[in-house]
């Protein structure tokens, strides 16, 4: 007899190898075949809602690891709530319009905007749009995401569109819109205003000067023959130049310095006298700011008017302490320039270039235009100092090129009008992290008003018609009309007709008596497309509601989707939009550094998909601080895909020992549970609680450190471990062996069900191997509840106790190991001399001693104080490791006085001779 053909070995067809890159594809056709999210919807379409409301990724290019930490983050959330008690809908969302399609579109794929009109071009876009979509939309269900990925929504879609306008509509009707000229933030690269949201901050290099403006007018307090001295970094801004701003409490000085009069701000005479390289100078005497109003100087290029004002703008941080004032390129100098009546003079035009206003600069680029200005200034003797500076600039986000200031007609809403709502309803919002309320907040308190109008063609046109006498309309019946014109035929119908065709049939105007009208040009602001999506999305589809339990994105977002969306939703409804907003950070490379194509340093969700898996991917996920930003390189990912084996091993484990277990016959009651059994329970009952209560509040890398604790620690080195003596060993009803595997059964379960919203292909491929469930997927059933165990804290701190003893031995074998005294642990006999405490807590355990520890051997031989001196002391026992007495067996290998005393099983233990006499031999 083969004595090896009677242990009853693990038996499972679930695979040790992953083989995630081929397996996952094919459980994801699974899941499309069974329609795995209406089935999650029907199954919990009784509960009450939570809505994660997607952010719009754009749809342009393919994913990167920011987008796949995102969409991970909310798969986790989204399936975790549905199996919680709720009905968890996912509808996933894209940004569609914007400059980047538009590029793209021109120099990708070389097309010619001038060959056609901007209805045809609009068409080209959408449609480039939609194959990017499609794209994306592939990646992001490869990542194993579940939504509702066949019906999403799309800011080109015209329903998005109709609600769009309605909240445009509405924010008019409150009065928050309105036209004006202000300065704005322009990209020249763009030719469009740009919002808050789109500017980023790079070093630019800039020319800085010190430039002297002659007193034309001292009114009494200063004399003709003194000079107030400006400095600015853009020299291209001087043509534009109508006044000089100085602060009302500061004072200023008069110096005598290189044979001419000059007048700084007190505080700064010394900084400029050492900018300026001023050998001696002095103060001959100051005069407080507020009696320097309405002194006249005079332009040092074109001799006109430089009105001194008043401003509490002006500080002592740098310059000169007299600001130079061009109000059409500055929203300070604007708002001064307002106040005091002044022009608002822009002599730049739409790509940055010199108009004729800037008399003899015309036609120059702006930035190409500071040496010829600074090379005037010089001819006429008011250049003090040229020197350059590398400083912080703002820049267009989408070109990554140069902004200016530049005052143009623009929509605007206004914030001003209800700020103060924006901010109460930022304090009743729910932040994760919490300082992210700090951050919107302040955003919000110190924010101009929304510049939404962008002179581009890919986007939604901004609904106003204009009178003949250029009165703009903006009524309930015309906003009605066009949303209603968009929800039918989309919005590229506003540039396919007319705008007497786009007006409600027989409307009239007072201010257009001969029934012309016509129609803006502009369009909208890309983030208030998306910020509008609570109104076209979660008010537009009856599977969601307003507001939304959550928001979940990148900490850019604060200033982008957070803050618009927040903007639209107050003007529109008084409250936010969502009732909690959770932020993760950036993906950096393994060394913390941002991933770049020149640095080499990308890694892409598809490779890592195509070698390791996704599941792989999203325990990387489950894994960093996400809410700080976080580090993904080739040896980060092989760590978790260390770990992902060791869950992986413990699930199979689990299966292959559960193959002849049937739990509606086999399962041992609680009461008949040895007690080393119910303390594997209390500590599964105990990382349920603690992973339900992780996932309640996001924290994912406290579920991933304590899941991989479990299957480690709890389980392999120590239940599992013992468990296998027992289980290959004994006859297959053996009550402790069906005892274990009750236990077994009872952690499968519970480890498949606490994993699925994170290795999401992973748990569905082991519960297609569970016996005795009824349902199809894992996704189908709800988390497990923590079961109340009678005596478990006192069982709990006695095995806790019984687990450090262990570690002592543990000690004491490695030693003797290294000492060469035994090789395998199933060698050795220990001899414990404990204290009393111990001892106490030997004799109260029931279970058979030597297997816990795996060893042959286990003998109390005295106390502490009698323990001889080769014994290894530890603080509470004292043990000597040696050579178990007798034989191995040949089918347990344990070491055993009795192998021999059965002559028909010579080689084996009487145990074992008894389980093979019972169940092998008749």
């Amino acid at each position: 007899m083969e004595y090896k053909d009677t242990l009853l070995m693990p038996k499972t067809e679930f695979p040790m190898r992953g083989n995630l890159p081929n397996r996952e594809p094919q459980m994801q056709q699974k899941w499309a075949d069974m329609n795995i999210y209406e089935k999650v919807q029907e199954h919990t379409k009784d509960r009450p809602l939570f809505v994660l409301h997607d952010g719009p990724p754009y749809a342009n290019g393919d994913i990167h690891m920011g987008h796949a930490l995102n969409k991970v983050l909310k798969d986790f959330i989204v399936r975790y709530k549905s199996m919680t008690g709720y009905c968890a809908p996912y509808v996933p969302g894209w940004d569609t319009h914007g400059l980047p399609i538009e590029t793209a579109l021109t120099k990708n794929k070389k097309v010619n905007r001038k060959e056609m009109s901007v209805a045809e071009f609009r068409k080209l876009c959408e449609q480039y749009a939609w194959e990017q979509i499609e794209n994306q939309r592939e990646q992001f269900k490869r990542l194993g995401v579940r939504g509702d990925w066949e019906n999403p929504y799309v800011t080109l879609k015209p329903e998005y569109e109709a609600q769009q306008i309605k909240v445009f509509g509405e924010m008019a009707k409150q009065g928050y819109i309105y036209k004006g000229l202000k300065p704005v933030y322009w990209s020249p690269s763009s030719e469009s205003a740009l919002a808050e949201a789109e500017i980023e901050y790079y070093d630019k290099r800039s020319a800085s000067i010190y430039v002297a403006f002659p007193v034309k007018d001292g009114k009494g307090v200063l004399n003709q023959d003194e000079k107030i001295i400006i400095w600015t970094t853009t020299p291209w801004t001087i043509p534009a130049n109508l006044g000089i701003a100085v602060h009302a409490d500061l004072q200023y000085s008069v110096v005598a310095a290189n044979g001419e009069k000059f007048v700084v701000a007190s505080e700064l005479v010394e900084t400029v006298a050492k900018a300026i390289e001023w050998d001696e100078y002095e103060v001959i005497r100051t005069h407080k700011g507020s009696e320097l109003e309405h002194v006249m100087a005079q332009h040092p290029i074109y001799g006109r008017d430089s009105l001194v004002m008043l401003g509490d703008h002006v500080t002592t941080d740098a310059g000169t302490g007299c600001v130079h004032t061009a109000p059409g390129h500055g929203e300070d100098d604007f708002i001064i320039g307002q106040k005091y009546g002044l022009d608002v003079l822009c002599p730049v035009d739409a790509k940055g270039y010199m108009t004729e206003e800037a008399e003899g600069f015309a036609g120059l680029f702006y930035d190409e235009a500071n040496k010829p200005i600074t090379e005037k200034l010089q001819e006429n003797g008011a250049l003090l100092k040229l020197n350059f500076i590398t400083h912080s600039y703002p820049h267009d986000w989408r070109t990554k090129k140069p902004t200016i200031f530049r005052a143009t007609a623009q929509w605007f809403a206004s914030i001003k009008d209800f700020r103060k709502e924006l901010l109460q309803a930022v304090e009743e919002t729910k932040w994760v992290p919490a300082w992210g309320e700090t951050r919107l907040y302040n955003m919000v308190r110190d924010r101009g008003d929304w510049c939404i109008s962008r002179q581009r063609a890919w986007g939604v046109p901004i609904p106003v018609f204009y009178a003949e006498n250029d009165e703009p309309i903006i009524t309930d019946e015309t906003i009605e009309h066009v949303s209603n014109l968009f929800r039918e035929h989309g919005s590229n119908i506003w540039f396919e007709r007319e705008a007497k065709d786009l007006l409600p049939e027989g409307f009239t105007h007072e201010g257009s008596p001969n029934g012309h009208f016509t129609k803006e040009t502009d369009i909208m602001d890309v983030w208030f497309d998306s910020g509008s999506s609570h109104q076209a999305v979660l008010e537009e589809r009856e599977d969601l509601q307003r507001p939304a339990d959550l928001y979940l994105e990148g900490s850019d977002q604060y200033r982008g989707w957070f803050n618009s969306s927040l903007s639209t939703s107050v003007a529109v409804t008084g409250k936010a939009p969502y009732k909690g907003v959770l932020s993760h950070g950036f993906a950096l490379d393994g060394e913390g550094r941002k991933m770049s194509k020149s640095l080499g340093n990308v890694v892409l969700p598809s490779k890592v998909m195509n070698q390791l898996g996704a599941d792989i991917l999203r325990l990387w996920v489950a894994s960093v601080d996400y809410q700080a930003d976080v580090r993904v390189s080739d040896n980060i990912l092989k760590q978790v895909a260390e770990v992902y084996r060791k869950i992986r091993n413990t699930f199979r484990f689990l299966l292959g020992n559960l193959a002849d277990y049937n739990h509606q016959t086999d399962a041992v009651s609680m009461s008949e549970l040895r007690e080393v059994d119910r303390y594997m329970l209390v500590k599964l009952n105990k990382l349920v609680s603690k992973v339900r209560n992780s996932y309640e509040t996001y924290e994912f890398a406290a579920i991933y450190h304590a899941i991989h604790n479990f299957c480690t620690i709890d389980m392999s080195s120590f239940y599992l471990d013992f468990a296998k003596d027992v289980l290959y060993i004994e006859s297959a009803n053996n009550v402790e062996r069906r005892s274990i595997q009750t236990v077994l059964y009872e952690t499968l379960l519970a480890l498949t069900k606490l994993v699925s919203p994170i290795l999401s292909h992973t748990a569905d491929e082991v519960w297609a191997h569970i016996s005795g469930v009824t349902e199809e997927s894992v996704q189908l059933v709800d988390m497990p509840e923590a079961q109340q165990i009678e005596g478990a804290d006192e069982l709990e701190k006695k095995w806790d106790a019984f687990m450090e003893l262990r570690d002592d031995v543990l000690k004491a074998l490695e030693a003797a190991r290294n000492e060469k005294v035994i090789g395998k642990s199933l060698e050795a006999k220990i001899t414990m001399y404990p204290n009393a405490e111990t001892k106490a807590l030997l004799d109260s355990i029931q279970e058979n001693v030597k297997q816990l520890f795996i060893v042959s051997d286990f003998e109390v031989a005295g106390d502490l104080s009698t323990a001889p001196a080769q014994a290894q002391a530890f603080e509470k026992v004292a043990i000597v490791v040696s050579v178990a007495e007798g034989d191995k067996c040949e089918r347990c290998w344990t070491v055993s006085p009795t192998v021999g005393s059965d002559s028909d099983h010579a080689t084996l233990c009487t145990r074992c001779a008894q389980v093979v006499k019972e169940n092998y031999v008749g």
